[in-house]
């Protein structure tokens, strides 16, 4: 199994950064060029100076995006506007929030994950990464030597173990990080020192798969960074700090572990669907809103999702399972019946939808307008993938289409960083 390790977490000192909602950020792999320039105008310490560098035309081995990452990185360490803890730990991590007017919390916390070879590990991906991607972050991994931002993990507490530890001897400390983003979700952040309980954590996720929710190009690179470094040592006690990884943890069983849609915005769509007829009933909707109500109601117990064109609103539903099996000829039964794949084989493929024809979106306003404003001729809304489905697909080792699951919150970057010396 993957144990756990506690670590001396570099942090911002609020000594010297008066709004910490000024220096946080959101992960890399969500952030648009327009978002990237704002958090870099926003405050000079935002993380993003660190997290996600640019190019510029005279870059060159000795002075590129990665160098001027290591060089800001080092000159906060020296100024003390980042600071390292002095004691390892772990970081409980709650973020509270609100979906359509419903309060939510959930409760997690970063600690270091050890990495193992794959034959040997219990941690379940359930998507592909992008090789481009990968080279980026591992780029910039090497260049600073730390790991700068969390890949985010499942693991199953129906006992609340992890929580009854924090309610006990965690929450009514002082968080060492309080602080609120953009979409109005509060981040606060306490230090677990204590080894004891750091242990009982450790024993509660004990001989059980751990399901990577977000982050798989930062666990890819984290492995790839592993492997590399083992291929340079000629013995190796397991120990070494490239052997770990900066997780945050989180109950799988809670029910505020949120999947937002993913929506898939469509370019350029034939005119001629008259083909969906064979395979979808279709009803005509109203609005936005009530394709939401059918959308979910459908979802209940088939399979189904929106399609927004000029011409309206429509609910394509499944007619008959069985179409699964006769025309979807790859992956395995819960792959099969995902949404997502359903419409991927039986929809894009079908009418040769390309991939760089699909912009995909957690934002359901921004699917309705791109299709308003000439910007794309469709948009399908999709209902959310169930935690069953998930679990179900990692565990066949199958991964998903991509831009399947968009797990919200997302972890903030800038909260802690991992220094391997």
């Amino acid at each position: 199994m993957s144990k756990l390790k506690p670590f001396k977490a570099v942090y911002y000192n609020t000594e010297k950064i008066n709004d910490m909602a000024k220096v946080v950020c959101p992960p890399y792999d969500v952030i648009s060029e327009e978002e990237q320039a704002d958090l870099e105008n926003l405050s000079p310490n935002n993380f993003i100076h660190i997290l996600l560098g640019k190019d510029k035309p005279k870059d060159d081995k000795e002075n590129n995006k990665y160098t001027r990452s290591k060089k800001t990185y080092e000159d906060w360490l020296k100024k003390e506007i980042l600071l390292q803890d002095e004691k390892p730990g772990v970081y409980f991590y709650k973020q509270e929030y609100k979906i359509q007017g419903q309060k939510h919390s959930r409760l997690g916390f970063i600690s270091l994950m050890e990495l193992q070879d794959e034959e040997d590990s219990r941690v379940i991906p359930h998507e592909n990464t992008h090789a481009h991607a990968v080279e980026d972050r591992l780029n910039l991994w090497r260049s600073l030597n730390s790991n700068l931002s969390c890949i985010f993990v499942c693991f199953s507490d129906q006992q609340r173990k992890v929580e009854k530890i924090f309610t006990k001897h965690v929450v009514m400390s002082q968080p060492m990080i309080d602080v609120e983003d953009n979409d109005k979700v509060k981040h606060r952040v306490w230090r677990l020192n204590d080894p004891v309980l750091i242990e009982e954590i450790n024993g509660s996720l004990s001989n059980q798969h751990l399901f990577i929710a977000d982050g798989h190009h930062r666990y890819k690179v984290a492995m790839e960074y592993r492997r590399s470094r083992l291929g340079r040592k000629t013995n190796s006690n397991g120990t070494e700090d490239f052997n770990y990884v900066m997780t945050y943890f989180t109950n799988i069983d809670s029910r505020d572990l949120q999947i937002f849609p993913m929506h898939r915005i469509i370019k350029n769509l034939p005119q001629d669907l008259d083909f969906l007829e064979d395979f979808f009933r279709i009803d005509r909707v109203k609005s936005k809103d009530e394709l939401l109500i059918y959308l979910a109601r459908a979802g209940r117990n088939e399979h189904a999702f929106g399609l927004y064109t000029k011409e309206g609103v429509k609910l394509l539903r499944l007619k008959n399972k069985l179409l699964i099996e006769e025309h979807i000829k790859e992956g395995s039964k819960e792959y099969k019946s995902l949404d997502a794949s359903i419409l991927k084989y039986l929809v894009l493929d079908r009418v040769g939808i390309k991939s760089d024809d699909i912009v995909y979106t957690k934002d359901l306003s921004e699917a309705i307008d791109k299709v308003d404003n000439d910007e794309a001729d469709a948009s399908f809304i999709m209902n959310p993938v169930k935690i069953p489905q998930l679990k179900a697909i990692a565990l066949n080792g199958e991964k998903m289409p991509p831009k399947t699951t968009y797990f919200y919150p997302k972890v903030l970057s800038g909260l802690t960083v991992y220094k391997m010396d």
